[in-house]
Formats: structure tokens, C-alpha cells, sequence
């Protein structure tokens, strides 16, 4: 119930809260744990990441160890871990963390699902958007940790297995959901996970952030904690 409540309170970050941050001094300063986050609008967030030309060289799949046991120790996997966290209908959980019932929204296409196996589970950043980002020079402890991510509501979202598919791993210059109303949310959660895990856009990537945030969604506002 308090990650279901996390998730959604993050998302309204995104279009409702006031601007507040701590000084620098104080990030510095507080546990990992307790740092408070960063809140910006989604045009000053933009003008944070660092450009750099991608480069997929070496990537596979399996660089990014998923789905692993997840945050807590209830025998669900990261998969289910998030199913059961943003089910709008909570689904039954049988030994061995089999869920049945339930039901969610799709937020990319405005789609509610009752069968938790028609849903992805989609890495806001894909895993090959990330490679080329910075992760290519990551540990492999570093890379299972991103792509097992619950410490951010952003960063893992159940969706329709076929707008998961439809993104691929295709960047907000290339895809945006097919919901209008979602692509606010989207391009946010984008940013803020990108520096959440100090990852950088290609300069195509950036114009069409900038359209965005300079346009429709110039009043939504991002938050984001850098990730361990």
C-alpha cells in the first residue's frame, strides 16, 4: 500500500507540486536515503542532461541482469513487485507470487487490463536508450540496479504489452504514447530518469525534448532523486 501510494504521489510531480529543493549543501549532507528531491520544471530539467553522441557498441539484453527478487522479501520478483504496486485493483498473490484478478491502467494508451499477463513492464529508458546514455561504462551490479529500479516511481511502469512494443527502444524523438493527455507525464518521467541515473541525450533526442517542454507541457513540473 505505501509503494502504491509513492508511485502515484510521484507522478503528480508532475503537473501539481510547488517548486521546493534543498541548498546543495544539505543534498551533500543527507543520507542517500534521505536526501530530499530535486523538483524543477520540465524546460530547466531538460537544460540539465548533458548532450553526447550514443553509441550501442557491445550492447545485449542480458548486460542488464532483470527481473531479480526486488525490494523486499515477500518472494516477488521486480515484475510483479510493480504489478502488484500500481494495480488499481489489487490481484490476488498465490504461493510463489502468482497473481490472478486485478486490474491496471495504461497509461500510454489509456487502456485498463484485468490480466496481469497482458501487461510489459517497461523501463522508462529502455535498456539499450541507457546503454548508449552512459551505462555501457557501468558495473554490472550498477546496470541490475537500473534495470530493477523501484526506488522511483519513473523508472518502471506497467503498460499494454503492445505500446511496449511499439516503443521499443526508441527515444521521445522517435515515440511518444498514443494518449495525448500521457505525454506530458511521459517526457517528465523521461528526464527524470535520465538524471536520476546521470544518463545523457544525443542532440536529436534533446530538440524534441525542448519542443515539448517548451510547448504543450511548459507547465509541468519534474522530480527526480539521483539514484544510489
Amino acid at each position: 500500500m505505501i509503494k502504491n501510494y509513492l508511485r502515484g504521489f510521484g507522478a503528480l510531480f508532475l503537473a501539481i507540486v510547488p517548486l521546493f529543493a534543498a541548498t546543495p549543501a544539505q543534498a551533500a549532507q543527507a543520507p542517500q536515503s534521505q536526501r530530499a528531491a530535486e523538483v524543477t520544471t520540465l524546460a530547466d530539467a531538460v537544460g540539465l542532461v548533458t548532450v553526447v553522441d550514443e553509441d550501442r557498441t557491445g550492447y545485449t539484453r542480458s548486460s542488464f541482469r532483470h527481473w531479480n527478487s526486488g525490494d523486499l522479501a515477500d518472494g516477488c520478483n521486480t515484475r510483479n513487485e510493480v504489478l502488484l504496486a500500481e494495480a488499481v485493483t489489487a490481484p490476488a498473490v498465490a504461493p510463489g507470487c502468482k497473481l490472478t484478478g486485478g486490474s491496471w491502467l495504461s497509461y500510454y494508451d489509456g487502456q485498463e487490463v484485468t490480466d496481469p499477463g497482458a501487461l510489459d513492464i517497461d523501463h522508462m529508458v529502455p535498456l539499450a536508450e541507457a546503454w548508449d546514455s552512459g551505462a555501457s561504462a557501468w558495473a554490472a551490479a550498477r546496470r541490475e540496479a537500473y534495470a530493477n529500479d523501484q526506488g522511483a516511481a519513473a523508472s518502471l511502469v506497467a503498460v499494454t504489452a503492445r505500446t511496449n512494443r511499439q516503443k521499443a527502444d526508441q527515444d521521445p524523438a522517435q515515440w511518444l504514447p498514443p494518449a495525448p493527455d500521457a505525454q506530458c507525464r511521459y517526457v517528465g518521467e523521461w528526464v527524470a530518469t535520465k538524471l536520476r541515473w546521470q544518463l545523457t541525450v544525443d542532440a536529436t533526442e534533446l530538440e524534441a525534448l525542448k519542443v515539448v517542454a517548451e510547448g504543450p507541457c511548459e507547465d509541468s513540473i519534474v522530480s527526480y532523486t539521483p539514484a544510489p
